[in-house]
């Protein structure tokens, strides 16, 4: 484990008593409150003492009252120190009104519009939802890349045409791990990796595991291959917590990513886990 407190960008928090999430439905492990106090608890003997909320596919009408719900948590619990909020991108120019109502609160850092979901292949490419990412930097925000890897051709053609947004690709691009497929999301992260605006963070892949059965043998060699295309100047840590519990406790995601990068200096070690999120997301120091 991390010797250091660790800044966790990707916490979930939600309550279906208060705000509408319609895929909880389908979740019956998930589809119940996941808040403060249950975090607190899962993390368990990992230290946290930063944390980015990242929106959690709310009923699209409640995105701004998830940003005001969340605001208030943040005074109860001033570890969370910044917020990826969803934003109708797709809108184009008309998505302005949105950013600019959501940059007048400080703690909110990025936008993330979930593509994951959408069945046209070439969702990112549609013109309206690349102005719409376009408009990001006018705001001072960043732009999370949500995606499976069947995605990845067109968001790497997505993001040759937006060279002032600061992207982070979530979940390193969802790859096939429970197949053990590694083709053809292999080469396009590294294509992916060659504009120097792209980061990536190592979360999620116990969830694109086997969720019973998974071991570190199975991650590794994706782990592997984040840090050789990204290096450790580009990647951050993300627990996902809860959707992540879905395939591991909370402190053995931890221990997973730390043996697979045992031979990282102590340099290289707070860049990933602290450092870098600092930077890309602009938290206080």
């Amino acid at each position: 484990m991390p010797n250091f407190p660790i800044v966790d960008t990707h916490v979930h928090l939600w309550d279906p008593g208060h705000l509408h999430y319609p895929w909880l439905a389908s979740v019956p492990l998930l589809n119940r409150p996941y808040l403060l106090e249950d975090y607190n608890q899962a993390t368990g003997s990992v230290q946290v003492d930063k944390m980015v909320f990242l929106e959690c596919d709310i009923d699209k009408s409640q995105f701004m009252q998830e940003v005001e719900w969340v605001t208030e948590l943040a005074a109860i619990d001033p570890r969370i120190q910044g917020i990826v909020a969803f934003a109708p991108l797709e809108l184009g120019d008309d998505a302005r009104v949105h950013l600019e109502a959501l940059a007048k609160n400080p703690l909110v850092k990025g936008i993330r519009r979930i593509v994951q979901g959408e069945p046209d292949p070439e969702f990112s490419l549609r013109p309206d939802f690349v102005r719409g990412v376009q408009a990001l930097p006018d705001y001072g925000l960043s732009c999370d890349i949500c995606i499976y890897e069947r995605q990845m051709a067109s968001t790497v053609k997505m993001v040759a045409q937006c060279p002032n947004v600061q992207f982070i690709l979530d979940h390193i691009g969802k790859p096939q791990i429970v197949n053990h497929l590694m083709e053809p999301w292999r080469t396009e992260l590294r294509q992916l990796a060659e504009f120097p605006n792209v980061w990536c963070k190592m979360s999620g892949l116990v969830t694109e595991a086997d969720h019973k059965n998974w071991t570190p043998a199975d991650l590794r060699p994706y782990i592997d291959h984040v840090i050789d295309c990204f290096g450790f100047d580009r990647v951050i840590y993300g627990g996902d917590w809860p959707v992540a519990f879905q395939a591991a406790e909370y402190p053995r995601w931890v221990q997973t990513l730390d043996e697979a990068v045992a031979g990282a200096s102590e340099r290289e070690l707070r860049a990933l886990y602290r450092d870098n999120a600092i930077a890309f997301y602009r938290l206080p120091a």
